[in-house]
């Protein structure tokens, strides 16, 4: 990657948009329907935020989409240049790159606080690293930093405000149950890229190294611990529910379709067990529609949730 100014003049805001839309269908298929019930001015908005989040994870592991996770030599580099060009987009240059231009425009138009931008960055850096969890606690924290706070960012683009931060705890929660899912559902394709997220303490506990948890004579232990982290999703999702009472009805809407949907893959890891990582967990289109109808529904009756303190999960950082 180059330095900040070293491209041409930024596409229109509609051609970006378009770049963006395209970003999150090859993506996510899961967060493209999702974000189709948005209103037209948030949809577009969150398409803008997710190219920007694409952008940043493929370039810290040399991926095209979210595919194809490499290991790459020069992570230091390429999150450092990731951080000068997310930081003169946030000052309002313009990149010339559309992920970045992307991110400027929504941060614009929504005062996102760049210490969200910040955060997630902190994230692409603990991977570029080489870093893993210890315990628990170190779990949550890098949850927070590459999910956690992208739930932040979104409930800013659905209005709520900066300074909410019973509301943006709530929307972290969603952040963390979506992520710890997946590193449930992708701990095969994880360690084939020398990654490892189960915490070390959970490992030792279990008597299974680090660097060949996916062994089959691991499963029994793998699958516990499998279930340790779709439960803790689990909780997550049920606290960032009362959230959405905070949301018009229809960001409750799509908060809630891709709460099923995220919360399906979960659901779905625990169900299969040992075989969970024979082949990839995922939705299918029907069961997307299921879940999108269903979520409309609960979305009408959101200010029927109690609301109740937050149960103490884990705290994010203020």
């Amino acid at each position: 990657m180059s330095p900040p100014g070293s491209f041409g003049p930024a596409p229109s805001r509609d051609a970006i948009v378009a770049t963006a839309r395209e970003s999150i269908a090859r993506g996510s298929k899961s967060f493209a329907a999702a974000s189709l019930l948005f209103d037209r001015p948030t949809r577009e908005r969150a398409w803008l935020l997710y190219a920007w989040c694409r952008a940043c994870d493929d370039i810290a592991d040399g991926q095209d989409h979210g595919h194809g996770m490499t290991i790459v030599d020069d992570a230091p580099a390429r999150i450092a240049a990731m951080a000068a060009l997310t930081d003169a987009a946030l000052a309002g240059e313009t990149i010339g790159l559309p992920a970045f231009d992307a991110l400027r425009i929504v941060a614009r138009e929504t005062l996102l606080p760049a210490r969200f931008a910040h955060d997630l960055i902190a994230g692409f850096r603990l991977d570029g690293d080489g870093w893993r969890p210890q315990s628990e606690d170190d779990l949550y924290r890098y949850c927070y930093h590459v999910a956690g706070v992208v739930g932040c960012m979104m409930a800013v683009i659905m209005g709520v405000s900066p300074d909410d931060a019973a509301t943006l705890d709530r929307a972290c929660d969603l952040g963390l149950a979506f992520q710890l899912a997946n590193i449930a559902r992708d701990l095969g394709e994880d360690a084939a890229a020398g990654r490892c997220y189960l915490p070390a303490d959970w490992l030792e506990a279990a008597g299974v190294p680090a660097t060949d948890y996916m062994a089959p004579e691991h499963r029994p232990a793998l699958v516990a611990m499998a279930r340790r982290m779709t439960d803790a999703a689990a909780a997550f999702e049920a606290s960032a529910r009362i959230g959405t009472r905070q949301l018009s009805r229809r960001s409750a809407w799509a908060v809630l379709a891709a709460a099923h949907i995220y919360g399906a893959i979960g659901r779905k890891v625990a169900a299969r067990g040992a075989a969970a990582w024979d082949t990839r967990v995922s939705t299918s289109t029907g069961e997307k529609i299921a879940f999108i109808a269903r979520s409309r529904v609960e979305a009408g009756r959101r200010m029927r949730l109690v609301e109740t303190s937050r149960p103490p999960l884990w705290r994010r950082p203020q």
